[in-house]
């Protein structure tokens, strides 16, 4: 076992002269940034990572070392939070990329630190996956961050070097690790306040996903940078001059949109960057704090609109109602000279800190930080809103719930007494009910909205007031589940549903048991559920579900189950005969030397043979049969998700095939398609399917989000030569990233 001591003393390794300067520019940015160092903490996490990691290198062929000492940067300087985050950032990857066990980090440092390498080891897993969007892996990102929030804090500044040294990477990783910053890691930052490194996650994943749409809009501002600086200096002449007059301190300078948000605005609007006007806008930042600050923002805010007419209807007031991530400003817009309009956002310097770094910010205006921290508590009560009740709800939906509350806008809520509540846009009174309790959620029977009774499923505005009915004798309506949006009110209704669903099968299970001993029937649970599957149940418990509903009479379950026991024994002669046939076939297969079996995409003449839709085997590809329980043999892709399964556990049924040589003869196979989402992409794909290769599509589906497509072909091949041509064509279209081959999610037995 490798002792601390071995790695600590001072001549047990040479630290390489750029290291140990970058190490010293940290120490000084974390004397800048943070409000407290342990320097001699600091220096011992590098030490043991640089000794850890000292002969590992980055893709770009650095020292790999150079990464966590990025990472810790980008901690401190975008995040700010403290130095025990600063030491998990340099050790983040030492547990599961190196020697040393997280009982090593425990006994070195300390049970804090080591719960956080701990959180981002568990999680560091599940962004190896290609598909992020998983409900396992999300709920493994929001269970660490419960644990120590520090965790999610590690891995943006993690995840931000690593879109940083995107570049080193194959073209594959470089889509897929984009893709999923930009459908969770920048709409998560978003969620903490973390907008500047949000914004530079956007544009680097619009860098990577879109180069030349990047490329168009960078080159494009670069041209326009000088008429824009010289009209932001028109703007800002006569207003600089009046806060001066009026002793005010402040910080003033126009700030363009992060690229991501005007390429979204050009898709939305469908519009060139030439027509797209509020690109750019004038931030203020003043000096002044606590209720003077406020107070300055007003003063400065009627300072603007005495000189520039403003459009009422642009204006938002976020300094008296602060967004749900503590951000906080005033926002107008203004008609500026020649009639341009022009955004202006008023803050003071603390609410700039609050908006740029989020949550973090909150401690460092602070004079007492204690562990019930009011903005850190929220968003722990959000993750934990979130995750429970995680095995009442399908993986879609949780991911759906997960993104529904990051990104959307919100609204502003009133109570008849005057309380302040937020709420995502589009939320409803039943949302509103359940956010106030959840028994006022599950005793909800109506609502008035500015005094007048509304339908549950009415949509909120900002600033309604709402009053919510309740009845004692009210209980959920499982319709309420298909118009609520918040997590809350989605997670507790899902409960009461399954809740009930869960008694009435206690209630049919019982009525069974009962009844079938009244019978006189011994039946097992397996040969009961092979009868509910007759009876067209997909399941045991939906069987039982529906006798405790009333929605299936128990009487006629007790008379299919008697007459099915008498044919039994017919059954069983009739499968023993089969196997018998099935035997003697296989004695005069092995004895010839030759396949079991040739398939030609026909039926066999003597034996019923099948195509597995697991997988979809074409010729070509590798393939075995399986006997299946009706008889028939179904052939298998040898890679078959199924194939392990079948092979180990049921090798009796197992029959060798081949392919013979091939008749006219059409196969299914599925193709998954990832790519831009740009017009015309759906007409060049059919058209190189169907015109240019001569390929009959059975089915397409196609799914978009925030600028990327995924989409899946179904098709008609002759054989794995076909199948291939299609993917190599497929992929020369212009905006397509990734074309895989794949199978459906169903299993054989």
């Amino acid at each position: 076992m490798i002792e601390a001591s071995t790695i600590l003393k001072g001549n047990a390794f040479q630290v390489e002269p750029e290291y140990a300067e970058r190490l010293e520019e940290l120490l000084a940015l974390c004397r800048k940034n943070l409000r407290s160092v342990d320097e001699e903490l600091i220096r011992k996490a590098f030490r043991v990572s640089y000794w850890a990691h000292r002969n590992d290198r980055r893709a770009s062929g650095e020292l790999y070392i150079a990464h966590p000492l990025a990472v810790a940067r980008i901690y401190v300087d975008q995040i700010g939070f403290d130095d025990i985050g600063v030491a998990a950032a340099l050790l983040h990857d030492v547990v599961e990329d190196t020697e040393l066990s997280l009982e090593f980090i425990r006994e070195t440092f300390d049970e804090k630190i080591a719960l956080i390498i701990d959180g981002l080891t568990k999680i560091s897993g599940a962004f190896e996956s290609r598909d992020i969007s998983k409900a396992e892996n999300v709920r493994k990102l929001m269970l660490s961050m419960a644990s120590d929030i520090r965790v999610i804090f590690v891995k943006f500044a993690d995840r931000l070097h690593n879109m940083q040294t995107l570049d080193s990477l194959a073209p594959h990783k470089r889509f897929r690790i984009a893709s999923e910053t930009l459908n969770l890691f920048a709409p998560l930052a978003h969620r903490f306040g973390f907008n500047a490194l949000k914004s530079e996650l956007e544009d680097l994943c619009l860098s990577a996903i879109h180069p030349e749409e990047f490329q168009e809009i960078t080159s494009e501002l670069r041209d326009t940078q000088r008429e824009r600086d010289a009209y932001v200096a028109r703007f800002i002449e006569p207003l600089k001059a009046r806060l001066l007059d009026e002793g005010i301190s402040f910080e003033m300078y126009g700030r363009s949109k992060n690229l991501h948000s005007i390429y979204r605005k050009m898709k939305r609007q469908d519009k060139p960057l030439s027509e797209i006007y509020d690109i750019f806008a004038i931030r203020i930042i003043l000096e002044g704090e606590g209720t003077k600050g406020k107070e300055d923002c007003w003063r400065v805010y009627s300072i603007i609109t005495d000189l520039y007419k403003p459009m009422t209807e642009r204006f938002r007031d976020f300094l008296s109602v602060p967004k749900s991530n503590g951000y906080q400003s005033l926002h107008t817009t203004v008609f500026g000279p020649e009639g341009r309009r022009m955004e202006v956002q008023i803050r003071t310097r603390e609410m700039h800190e609050i908006a740029e770094k989020g949550v973090a910010a909150h401690w460092k205006y602070k004079e007492d930080i204690k562990s019930d921290d009011q903005e850190m508590d929220r968003l722990l009560t959000w993750v934990r809103d979130l995750l429970e009740d995680p095995e009442s709800e399908s993986a879609a939906e949780f991911v759906t719930d997960f993104r529904l509350n990051l990104y959307d806008e919100e609204i502003y809520i009133f109570t008849p007494r005057g309380d302040l509540f937020t709420l995502p846009s589009g939320a409803t009174p039943v949302d509103f009910a359940y956010l106030v309790h959840t028994q006022v959620g599950f005793h909800c029977i109506g609502a008035k909205v500015n005094g007048k009774m509304v339908p549950l499923s009415y949509k909120l505005k900002s600033g309604d007031q709402v009053e919510i009915i309740t009845s004692k004798k009210q209980t959920p309506n499982p319709d309420w589940i298909k118009f609520v949006v918040t997590q809350k009110a989605r997670s507790r209704i899902r409960h009461w549903i399954n809740e009930k669903r869960r008694q009435a099968q206690v209630l049919g299970k019982e009525s069974w048991d009962k009844r079938s001993a009244r019978a006189g029937l011994s039946v097992t649970e397996n040969e009961l559920a092979r009868l509910a599957s007759k009876l067209k149940f997909p399941n045991l418990q939906q069987m039982y579900f529906e006798i405790g509903s009333g929605l299936y009479d128990v009487n006629d379950l007790v008379k299919y189950v008697r007459s099915s026991l008498k044919e039994g024994e017919t059954t069983k002669e009739n499968e023993e005969t089969l196997r018998l046939q099935y035997e003697t076939f296989l004695d005069s297969a092995q004895s010839t030397g030759k396949p079991a079996l040739l398939i030609d995409g026909e039926l066999h003449s003597d034996i019923v043979t099948d195509y597995a839709t697991c997988c979809n085997p074409i010729p070509g590809d590798s393939v075995f049969g399986f006997l299946s329980r009706t008889g028939v043999i179904k052939v298998h892709r040898v890679s078959c998700r199924n194939a392990p399964n079948l092979i180990l556990n049921r090798a009796d049924r197992i029959i060798p095939v081949e392919w013979s040589r091939q008749k006219d003869v059409q196969f299914v196979a599925a193709l998954r398609v990832m790519g831009e989402d740009r017009v015309g992409i759906l007409s060049d794909l059919t058209q190189v399917v169907s015109k240019n290769l001569k390929t009959n599509i059975r089915s397409i589906t196609i799914s978009t989000d925030d600028g990327v497509f995924e989409g899946n072909l179904v098709l008609f091949v002759s054989d794995l030569e076909h199948l291939r041509r299609l993917i190599d064509r497929i992929k020369r279209i212009g905006g397509i990233h990734g074309v895989y081959r794949f199978e459906e999610q169903s299993d054989e037995s």
